[in-house]
């Protein structure tokens, strides 16, 4: 295989990209062209979501090819281009053949939530201190540990163990909380996500970790439970307040997570009306809002 890499600025990543797209590239990948450098910039997503951004302020965009005269062919019809002006080409190098999957699976270890808490990938052994272990891999979907949302979130249900109570892990994603509130004993479990692939990976997920949950779109949502974990995002959490907080029960809990540490207050206002939510956990900018009823 051959790579094709060009620098761009911002504006132009969209066009260069879909441009590569349609030259039959097999991949396309955009880094921060100042990566390790005084100037490097970190951008923030989350999985499911647009981009933040399409790119960063002076992006290196890496095309690969099957066959080294696709490249060079897309080295000489892109410059000419008006959508090229302020890109270059950087070169064109051959791929040394590699174990992909190897590769890719070494870059991940398990992750600790706590001493003896881990998700723990499928090739992976747990390590010898874990007493509960969730199985999921990386990249799979929608969630697999390694943001501190999960992580906060799942170190919330380890420490207040809801054992015995019936939970809803609304947006469910890979169905990680749902998983890790069954597994620390939760008597029933309802998991729910506007995605229809988010409720078949949820199901497909708590199959492969030996629990009971039921997964299916919002409306499967009915009642009260001693706990909601909603981990989204801050816009779609002030939307959802009235909904959320109909779902917790007297002296129930409510768990909030995909919100940055700066929109405190925003969430704060929005769930006012129904109840006093604090911040509980912080993480890397992100925090963890819960409130008791």
């Amino acid at each position: 295989m051959f790579e094709l890499r060009l620098l761009c600025p911002e504006d132009r990543v969209e066009a260069v990209s879909d441009a590569l797209d349609a030259l039959d590239a097999l991949s396309i990948s955009v880094e921060d062209a100042d990566a390790q450098t005084p100037a490097e910039q970190a951008l923030f997503g989350e999985p499911g979501m647009p981009p933040p951004k399409e790119g960063w302020q002076r992006s290196t965009v890496i095309a690969l090819f099957h066959e080294e005269a696709q490249a060079q062919e897309a080295a000489q019809l892109l410059p000419p281009q008006d959508f090229f002006a302020d890109c270059r080409i950087l070169a064109v190098n051959a791929v040394p053949d590699q174990d992909w999957v190897r590769l890719t699976q070494s870059q991940f270890e398990p992750v600790e939530i706590t001493p003896t808490f881990w998700i723990v990938p499928t090739w992976h052994e747990p390590p010898a201190a874990a007493r509960e272990v969730i199985r999921l891999d990386p990249g799979l979907a929608f969630g697999t540990g390694t943001h501190p949302t999960t992580r906060m979130c799942l170190r919330w249900i380890a420490h207040h163990a809801p054992v015995g109570q019936r939970v809803l892990d609304y947006g469910c994603g890979s169905g990680i909380l749902a998983i890790g509130a069954a597994k620390f004993g939760a008597s029933s479990v309802d998991a729910v996500d506007i995605d229809e692939a988010a409720v078949r990976a949820t199901q497909a997920n708590a199959q492969a970790n030996g629990v009971q949950l039921a997964a299916g779109l919002p409306d499967r949502a009915s009642g009260q439970y001693q706990t909601v974990l909603a981990n989204i995002l801050a816009t779609p959490l002030k939307v959802l307040a009235p909904l959320l907080c109909a779902h917790v029960a007297s002296g129930g809990h409510l768990v909030l997570a995909g919100i940055l540490a700066r929109q405190a207050d925003e969430l704060k206002a929005a769930y006012a009306p129904y109840c006093g939510l604090e911040v509980s956990d912080e993480e890397d900018g992100w925090i963890l809002m819960t409130a008791r009823f």
